[in-house]
């Protein structure tokens, strides 16, 4: 009973990737170049909070 209700799950999880596959499709080169320079400026902009976070420690710990 437990290898069905595996087998179950299991084939219901391979038809849900397969639906997502069919849909999907390639993006065009101005959509990726898009995604790229968001994807960049976001990585810019955590690097920088980090930054400013361990500059304000550095300070913080000579002050003290």
């Amino acid at each position: 009973m437990e290898i069905k209700k595996l087998r179950t799950r299991l084939r219901h999880k391979l038809n849900e990737y397969i639906r997502v596959l069919k849909i999907s499709s390639k993006p065009d080169r101005e959509e990726f170049m898009m995604s790229a320079k968001i994807t960049g400026a976001g990585i810019l902009a955590v690097g920088f909070i980090g930054f400013l976070f361990y500059m304000a420690a550095n300070l913080l710990s000579q002050m003290i």
